[in-house]
């Protein structure tokens, strides 16, 4: 049995152009670079945590794949939504969903955008802790 995820990979157009936008919005940072038969592989984490990596897939043996708006959704824990938003907006990507407060989920609020290729990024902010 398994006990975390370990990565889960998404194809890109632009290798360079998707890293910039997760790490820039969301604070990524590259773990690993592969040059493999078919795809160059770009591979983004939280260093030092415990949790799934982004695994950035660009196939390089002529298939041409459509990577554009695919039904991919990743979700991300963040601190300050505003400003993941405000990434997003710097990064020329489209924000799908402004924040919204769900009671029912303990009151973590919930933004939507979209990446380079159209893939949905969902945001999720804990509600801060009263002093």
């Amino acid at each position: 049995m398994s006990t975390y995820l370990g990565a889960a990979g998404i194809g890109v157009n632009n290798l360079e152009a998707s890293e910039a936008f997760y790490c820039d919005v969301f604070g990524m940072k590259r773990l690993q670079f592969l040059k493999l038969d078919d795809m160059d592989e770009i591979i983004l984490g939280f260093p030092g945590a415990k949790g799934a990596a982004v695994v950035l897939m660009h196939y390089t043996d002529g298939s041409n794949p459509n990577y554009d708006n695919l039904p991919i959704k990743l979700a991300f824990y963040v601190d300050d939504i505003a400003s993941s938003l405000g990434a997003i907006t710097t990064a020329n990507c489209e924000i799908v969903r402004e924040p919204k407060v769900y009671e029912a989920m303990g009151n973590v609020t919930i933004a939507f955008g979209k990446d380079p290729n159209g893939y949905l990024v969902e945001m999720i902010e804990k509600p801060k802790k009263s002093a």
